[in-house]
This record gives C-alpha cells, sequence and structure tokens, in this order.
C-alpha cells in the first residue's frame, strides 16, 4: 500500500511540473509571440529575397556574361589576344567588358583570369598582375595555373623572391604529378639566382622525393650535387 501512495505522489508531482513547465512556456508565449512571428516573417522574408535575386538577377546576368564571353574565348583559342581583351571591329565584347558588365558573377570571373593571361602574353605583367589577383579561384587547375603565372609575373617585373615563393605555394596547392615538379624547378632556378641556396635545395628535394618520374625529377640527383657545391663555395 505504501509503495502505490508512493507511486501516486511521483506520478502527482512529475504532473505538477509539466504543468508549472506548459504555464511557463505559455507565459513566455504570451510575452514573446510577437517577436517569434515577427523574427519568422524577417527570416521568409529573406529566403524569398535570395530565391529572388537568384532567379530573378543572378541567373539571367550569368547566362548574359556566357553570351558576352563567347567570341572573346574564340580569339583566344586562336591567340589572338588584344582582340580577346578589348574586343574586335565589328563589335564583339572582349574580356574586360566582360569583367566591366558582369565581374560579379562565374563567367565574370573566369573573364579575370583570360585577361591576366592577355596581358601576360602582350607583354604587360604589372597589368595582368593585377588581373589575376582577382580571380577566384573555382577550379584547381586552373586556380593553378593562375597561381603559377602570377609567379612569372613577379619574375618578369623582377621580382625574384615573390615569385619563388609563389611557385612553391602554387606546387604545394596543386599537388600534380605533371605540373607541381614544373613549379618547383621554378622555384629553385630563382633561388639560385638569389644565391638562397638552401630553399633551392628545398625545392630541388620535394621533387626528389615527391616526383622522382616527372621530366624534373629525372636528372634531379645531379641538380642537387650542383646546388650543394655552389653552397659550399658561398
Amino acid at each position: 500500500m505504501a509503495k502505490k501512495t508512493k507511486k501516486v505522489a511521483a506520478s502527482t508531482k512529475a504532473e505538477q511540473n509539466a504543468d508549472q513547465l506548459l504555464s511557463r512556456t505559455d507565459r513566455f508565449l504570451d510575452k514573446h509571440l510577437k517577436s517569434v512571428i515577427i523574427g519568422a516573417s524577417v527570416i521568409v522574408v529573406l529566403v524569398l529575397a535570395i530565391i529572388g535575386i537568384r532567379h530573378f538577377y543572378l541567373i539571367p546576368q550569368e547566362k548574359k556574361a556566357e553570351n558576352a564571353i563567347f567570341v572573346a574565348e574564340q580569339h583566344f583559342a586562336a591567340k589572338e589576344w588584344n582582340m580577346a581583351l578589348h574586343g574586335d571591329s565589328i563589335g564583339n565584347t572582349g574580356f574586360l567588358d566582360v569583367i566591366d558588365s558582369y565581374g560579379s558573377t562565374t563567367t565574370g570571373n573566369l573573364a579575370k583570369a583570360y585577361a591576366g593571361i592577355c596581358y601576360y602574353h602582350l607583354g604587360e605583367p604589372e597589368s595582368a598582375l593585377n588581373q589575376l589577383k582577382k580571380y577566384k579561384q573555382k577550379e584547381q587547375l586552373i586556380g593553378g595555373t593562375v597561381s603559377g603565372l602570377i609567379g612569372d609575373c613577379y619574375a618578369d617585373l623582377g621580382k625574384v623572391s615573390e615569385a619563388a615563393k609563389q611557385f612553391i605555394k602554387t606546387a604545394n596547392e596543386m599537388n600534380n604529378e605533371v605540373l607541381s615538379p614544373i613549379y618547383l624547378k621554378k622555384a629553385a632556378d630563382a633561388y639560385n639566382s638569389l644565391g638562397e641556396y638552401k630553399n633551392a635545395l628545398d625545392a630541388l628535394t620535394q621533387i626528389e622525393d615527391k616526383y622522382p618520374a616527372s621530366s624534373e625529377g629525372r636528372n634531379i640527383e645531379k641538380e642537387i650535387i650542383r646546388v650543394k657545391e655552389l653552397s659550399n663555395q658561398k
């Protein structure tokens, strides 16, 4: 009988606790219901705004950018760097126009990489660097190409130390059997020209350890020996 009484008491206490919890919840809702509704409404409005911007502005802009860049890409493929960059005589837009009109789109972002490459081939490394740095990496291979070309621009501008660091950065980011050893070798050559033989050896050793089967890796031992000799003479 005592056990039954205890069970009833426990049950009653649990019910009381539940009632108190519900009562507190009701009081909270009474006090904050307006704020909750306003907050939910704001979230709904924001979601609808984002959906609207995407469907009625961003997607149409992207399609316009794709149409605008089409002929410029053809000039680029034909290595007609100036027309690809500035447009042609019959009114087709170049990469710079695409950047100006649709720079915030994915295609506009790609146009920055294209423009940088064009400027580089036209012998304008400063302008090339300006465009390449604006490119936001979306795809590893394109991003790696841009990153490596930034290093080439630094080298052409006489900023050899910055070039070497950029080549190392590119090699590590790409982690590619073909391209990474190329950039590591470029870094080693840059460091050698600065007399920074330890850094050059570090780059060459990476080729030896990670990419021994690459073109750069096949004769890397001789290059390492040569740089060590230069280091000992310093």
